[in-house]
């Protein structure tokens, strides 16, 4: 295949991407960060190209707008911005949720809305969006690495922006016929067989290069939600947001059997595999300590022995905003589900709030990664690590009827 020319046979994704990496920096048509293999290219032109989303008609009528965070979408977010309109822009990889939304300081002129668009600016002027937030988004903005004519899009192989519109199906943010937007340098633009996509693939409307844009007519239906049997046990470790959608869907009833455990998996496990990794998988707490092998959950204020862990000083996560009339036995099950078994569960439900205790600091770190923009009884919790609260109203129950079952 050439770029710009016709798939040849057996053509798969990952030649396409080659070729336009290698075109690309053969041809010099990339600014920094070099070079572009593994990335959504940041190409010369990525302004001039992003210049054209104001035109959109589907642009004007917008009033929230999802921009990728990669650097040549970083004109398409400061016209977002400029326009007042409301700018999503995932968290990158999907580390610590989903969304962030831009909020630019009162009376913010061009030069401070531009700041705002680069990436050190998302960080400084955003708030997290959680998922019980009611956002509908009205267009969505992707990169690529290839796209054809015809809307189909293939990005740089790691399944994030797919990723990211499915989790938004799941949220409600977005609808099948919400547009999608994508800005590429022209030489991305090249004939792609449809026999290359999934079922999972993301699919574009419009089409922005320098010299002109493109309006595909796609009829291929986007992803309808998270497919979970395409999902797997490593994915959700690395995207936390994961576990919390998994959790909700299947409060709902839905099936969320994962790729591993699928049948038709090799090496599938069982769900009993699944529960016994709840509790010695991602969290990896400490073979010495009976509490965190059998996950006991204790009611109570016995301190934790320093001795649990030789690699850190124990550490307490504090939860809060527990709905009144919340169990202490929904908490458990919450975090029995998020891999987040602790050595220790000091529950005061007359103040709405709980403290859990793990081994070390590290651990805790990753139990709030995991139960970030959790909910119960439809209130978003506020999980944090414990600082200045004061625990008092507990009663000491120990047992057997206390563990996690």
């Amino acid at each position: 295949m050439e770029v710009g020319g016709r798939p040849g046979a057996g053509v798969s994704k990952w030649d396409i991407r080659e070729k336009i990496w290698d075109y690309m920096e053969a041809n010099n048509l990339a600014d920094f960060p070099r070079p572009v293999h593994h990335r959504i290219p940041n190409f010369k032109g990525a302004s001039q190209a992003a210049t054209g989303l104001p035109d959109l008609q589907a642009f004007k009528t917008a009033k929230t707008i999802k921009v990728n965070p990669d650097a040549p979408q970083r004109t398409a977010r400061f016209l977002t911005l400029e326009a007042r309109k409301t700018l999503l822009v995932p968290t990158p990889r999907l580390r610590t949720g989903l969304f962030n939304k831009i909020v630019p300081p009162p009376g913010a002129t061009k030069e401070i809305l531009r700041i705002c668009s680069t990436s050190q600016g998302v960080k400084d002027y955003s708030v997290p969006i959680g998922l019980d937030a009611k956002v509908q988004v009205d267009l969505v903005v992707v990169g690529s690495v290839a796209v054809s004519e015809k809307g189909w899009r293939i990005g740089k192989g790691e399944g994030f922006a797919d990723m990211e519109y499915a989790m938004m199906v799941s949220m409600g943010a977005v609808q099948e016929a919400t547009p999608v937007v994508t800005v590429v340098h022209d030489c991305q633009v090249v004939d792609i067989a449809e026999d290359l996509l999934d079922d999972h693939d993301l699919t574009v409307d419009y089409i922005l290069t320098p010299t002109r844009t493109i309006k595909t007519g796609c009829k291929r239906p986007k992803p309808q939600g998270i497919m979970w049997h395409k999902i797997s046990y490593e994915m959700l470790g690395k995207i936390p947001i994961l576990k919390n959608l998994r959790y909700r869907e299947r409060q709902a009833g839905n099936d969320v059997t994962l790729k591993d455990e699928h049948p038709d998996f090799p090496n599938a496990r069982k769900p009993a595999d699944s529960e016994e990794n709840a509790k010695t998988g991602n969290i990896k707490l400490p073979a010495e300590s009976a509490a965190a092998q059998i996950g006991h959950c204790h009611v109570g204020n016995d301190p934790l022995s320093t001795k649990s862990d030789p690699h850190g000083a124990p550490a307490t996560v504090y939860v809060g905003n527990l709905p009144p009339g919340t169990r202490v036995s929904e908490l458990k099950s919450a975090l029995k589900e998020f891999q987040a078994v602790p050595l220790r569960l000091t529950w005061q439900g007359a103040q709405h709030r709980a403290f859990l205790d793990y081994p070390n600091k590290m651990t805790a770190e990753n139990v709030l990664s995991s139960l970030k923009g959790l909910s119960l009884r439809g209130h978003t919790l506020r999980v944090e690590m414990a600082k200045n609260q004061r625990r008092k109203g507990q009663v000491a129950i120990n047992g057997q009827r206390n563990k996690y079952e």
